[in-house]
């Protein structure tokens, strides 16, 4: 653990110095072809960091922050849109907002001032929900296969939301900005479109967008016209989405793609772009009750998680390597502690 802690450190300061290029040379370039040019080796560079890792989740962290979040956003930058055009004037600021998954929101007179507390006590809820589900996996031996994979799709929400909302602190204590939540109650969806597109990891949403949905639908209105250019920009999106957990599955298993993963994403692209078409042929009051609707999109989600997101990690132990690091932080932890 103490040579994974080092390599952990030494990836994230070849990031920042990488970043520091980005944010002093690469800025100063006109956008396009030239900015592009000079940012490819980051692009290279942020896609071979995490193999330097293997711990399950500083690679898993690691991974997403940098070969995936990282690299789109500079993406975007060659073409000076946002979240990092135009650079910010602070360098720390820059990294921030380029390496962490965070978005600045804009705040609102009408911002209810109520739910700060009612997020921390959500936060606490869900931190002992967690610890719980590690203390019965002790226990899975006894349970029911269907049973076990339930608890791993909570466990999925959980520690997603969890570790995404951890890095975003230091940005708003050192900024003073407020960041907007990366889940929005996915529990609570009405739909497939509202789950990805409203409630879900809403950070690779707002990247995906520009990236990837954006320049997709504005090829398909001119071959497709505009009330049907949004159905192949959705399914493209969730192909991408698919070929990027591909590769961090890559990162965590360190076998040959199975594209499990990538089959899960395309699935829903196609039944989120079904939702989508038919609504626009449907009236709204003939349609489903949001309730009834909301609990089918969670089904959905839960089933086709078990037979194609899960399966892979299933194989290659990821479970078991993820149930023995939680263990042996305890094991540190119980250590440190005086009583």
């Amino acid at each position: 653990m103490e040579n994974e802690l080092h390599n952990l450190i030494k990836v994230w300061i070849l990031a920042i110095i990488s970043l520091c290029y980005c944010y002093y040379i690469s800025s100063k370039l006109p956008k396009g072809i030239f900015k592009l040019f000079s940012l490819t080796p980051i692009f290279i560079f942020f896609l071979y960091l995490p193999l330097t890792i293997s711990t399950f989740h500083l690679v898993g962290i690691s991974a997403f922050f940098l070969s995936w979040l990282a690299n789109f956003k500079l993406l975007l930058f060659c073409f000076d849109q946002p979240p990092l055009s135009p650079p910010p004037s602070n360098l720390f600021h820059f990294i921030s907002l380029a390496s962490l998954p965070i978005r600045p929101k804009q705040k609102t007179p009408s911002q209810n001032k109520s739910k700060p507390p009612q997020r921390s006590i959500l936060f606490a809820i869900k931190v002992l929900l967690l610890a719980l589900l590690y203390h019965c996996y002790s226990y899975k031996q006894n349970l029911h296969k269907n049973v076990v994979l339930a608890m791993y799709c909570v466990h999925t929400y959980i520690e997603l939301e969890l570790t995404l909302a951890l890095a975003a602190i230091p940005a708003r204590a050192m900024f003073g900005f407020e960041i907007e939540p990366q889940f929005n109650e996915p529990y609570l969806t009405t739909s497939l479109q509202d789950f990805w597109g409203r409630r879900w990891n809403l950070m690779v949403t707002s990247i995906l967008r520009p990236t990837v949905y954006y320049p997709i639908r504005l090829i398909s209105t001119r071959l497709l016209g505009s009330r049907w250019a949004s159905l192949p920009a959705i399914i493209s999106v969730f192909v991408v989405s698919g070929l990027m957990h591909e590769l961090i599955y890559y990162y965590l298993t360190r076998v040959a793609p199975t594209w499990e993963v990538t089959w899960f994403f395309i699935l829903h692209g196609v039944a989120v772009a079904a939702e989508v078409m038919v609504k626009k042929v449907v009236p709204e009051k003939v349609r489903l009750n949001p309730v009834v609707s909301g609990a089918l999109a969670l089904g959905f989600v839960a089933m086709t998680a078990v037979w194609l997101f899960f399966p892979q990690l299933l194989r290659n132990g990821v479970d078991e390597k993820t149930i023995g690091e939680y263990c042996k932080l305890m094991n540190l932890l119980k250590g440190l502690l005086p009583f």
